[in-house]
């Protein structure tokens, strides 16, 4: 199977390499974003899916605007390709374009469709505090990813895990989907499922404003905000920005906590413990944002609008990230000091 890979970021970076091990595939061209500079040196920095592609000597194509580059598109025709598949590309294609390949244009969708549709789906998913996700292939319409679905990959989402965490996870598993999506395509195994756009939800591209945190959210819409948009979210700390990149959320203290709230049970044994010994804490008049209390060799526990809060890992800015006790120890953090919300 003659194949044209369209991707851009490390999490399509898992799918282009199964196609290039797998015998029954042919990559016979990679399109992928312009290079970009970074802040460092402001060198012009592959993508991830440039440098994969480059170290197997396939040609490598960058338009800017895939849909109105004229070159790009004849290239594309001429090479009678039997599918496309699209990764994380990052821009729309043309019904021109989705008509090109022989059998379809596919996408590898890090949702479970017709659930989060859109540019960030594994972001918005953990912000939602979904507690199980997954990988969609699927048929490419001219719509946001409203294509007809082929086949889904589910898996569970851990309590603590990040954006980060979870993408490493679901780009495994979306290259392993693929292959046998192909598979059974060629072998007309598959029947085609249209989505109930009734069902759909949109996750769009993430903003500057959605990482500011608002102590006055509960634990768990903290936790989930923290999480979901790693490693990007702020608070502010004597007048300093600063990130908060881990956390945990402890405490029930009421019946729309518990509903909300993944129990406690799903906490790390050390962490359960933790949360039983300062239950009593819950239930303080303390205003959203203190530091109710500092556990030694683990940090610091801060009062929101429901629950508490464990700060396991911050970044100052300048700085690397540090544990939550070593943020304790640098600063001199006491008891009574208060956050403020992030920008």
């Amino acid at each position: 199977m003659k194949i044209v890979f369209f991707g851009t970021p490390q999490f399509a970076v898992p799918t282009l390499e199964k196609l290039l091990n797998h015998a029954e595939f042919e990559v016979l061209a990679v399109v992928t974003q312009p290079d970009k500079r970074r802040e460092r040196g402001n060198k012009l920095t592959p993508t991830p899916v440039k440098a994969i592609a480059t170290a197997h000597n396939l040609p490598v194509w960058q338009p800017e605007r895939v849909k109105k580059d004229t070159e790009t598109l004849t290239q594309l025709k001429q090479l009678n390709a039997d599918v496309f598949v699209v990764v994380a590309y990052g821009q729309i294609l043309s019904s021109k374009i989705l008509n090109m390949p022989k059998l379809a244009c596919i996408n590898v969708h890090g949702s479970i469709l017709p659930k989060y549709r859109g540019a960030a789906p594994i972001q918005w998913c953990l912000y939602n505090g979904e507690k199980e996700t997954g990988i969609t292939t699927m048929l490419m319409d001219v719509g946001m990813d409203t294509g007809a679905m082929l086949q889904i990959a589910t898996t569970p989402i851990g309590l603590l895990d990040n954006a980060q965490d979870l993408a490493e996870r679901l780009a495994a598993i979306g290259g392993d989907l693929l292959v046998e999506t192909l598979l059974k395509l060629e072998r007309q195994e598959i029947q085609p499922i249209p989505q109930d756009n009734l069902e759909a939800t949109y996750a769009p591209l993430i903003q500057k404003q959605d990482y500011g945190l608002d102590w006055s959210k509960s634990a768990i819409q903290l936790h989930n905000q923290i999480r979901g948009f790693y490693p990007n979210c702020t608070a502010t700390f004597r007048d300093n920005l600063f990130k908060i990149t881990a956390s945990a959320p402890l405490g029930c203290i009421s019946d729309v906590w518990r509903q909300a709230a993944p129990r406690l049970r799903d906490l790390p044994p050390e962490l359960q413990e933790l949360a039983h010994k300062l239950s009593d804490l819950s239930n303080t008049s303390d205003k959203p944002g203190v530091v109710v209390s500092i556990v030694k060799g683990i940090g610091a526990i801060v009062q929101t609008g429901e629950g508490l809060l464990l700060l396991r890992e911050v970044q100052l800015a300048g700085k690397r990230p540090q544990s939550g006790w070593d943020f304790v120890n640098g600063s001199r953090l006491t008891v009574g000091e208060v956050f403020g919300a992030g920008s």
